[in-house]
């Protein structure tokens, strides 16, 4: 499935962000923060991967799990119409197998990282209740070459969380939801079946 360590890398930073209390309130701080964390996380359990897969997944899981909305990801990649032709326990299961299918994707990718550093492009920040949704722009400079991110996140009673990435103009949320579909007309619209055969894959997510 994968090609090369810069493979799913790119369209997966979106998930390495653990949630800070003390920056719940400023999506910039939020984003930054956090992206640094896991930046320092993967270093320091690089030699893991080799070791013990499960506990380097794990310990993935735990950062990036409280940070995304994957109902709403979920909802947004099966699309309309699966998601209400899909029945509760169903749409459960997707959250489930979608979540687990990106971590096994780019654990592999993960344990190959080096000396990337992410800057985020900080602009002021004025809250108010009518601000639901905000956008977050950071570069990632690989060495040889540096790449825009763009992180989609929506305010909810606990802070902020992501929903969405462009990385390099490549749409995430509209790459699984090509996927979803095609996977479903594949199997004839059955929702079931799409399910059980549901694998991430982003390709390079834009990164030559």
């Amino acid at each position: 499935m994968l090609s090369n360590h810069k493979n799913y890398f790119f369209s997966f930073i979106l998930l390495f962000l653990f949630y800070d209390v003390n920056a719940e309130q400023d999506p910039y701080i939020f984003i930054d923060e956090n992206a640094q964390l896991m930046v320092k996380t993967l270093q320091e359990n690089k030699q893991l991967f080799n070791k013990d897969r499960d506990l380097f997944e794990d310990r993935i899981k735990e950062i990036f799990e409280p940070m995304i909305d994957f109902r709403l990801i979920a909802a947004t990649v099966m699309g309309k119409k699966y998601y209400l032709q899909a029945t509760k326990q169903e749409r459960v299961e997707f959250i489930s197998i979608f979540k687990d299918s990106l971590l096994d994707t780019y654990a592999e990718t993960l344990a190959q990282w080096d000396n990337q550093v992410i800057e985020t492009i900080f602009i002021e920040f004025n809250d108010t209740p009518e601000l639901k949704r905000v956008e977050v722009k950071q570069e990632l400079n690989t060495g040889d070459s540096i790449y825009p991110i763009l992180y989609k996140l929506r305010k909810t009673d606990d802070g902020w969380s992501i929903i969405n990435i462009i990385i390099n103009g490549v749409n995430l949320g509209a790459t699984f939801r090509n996927q979803f579909r095609a996977l479903a007309d594949e199997h004839g619209g059955d929702v079931s079946l799409t399910i059980n055969n549901w694998v991430s894959d982003a390709g390079n997510a834009g990164i030559e």
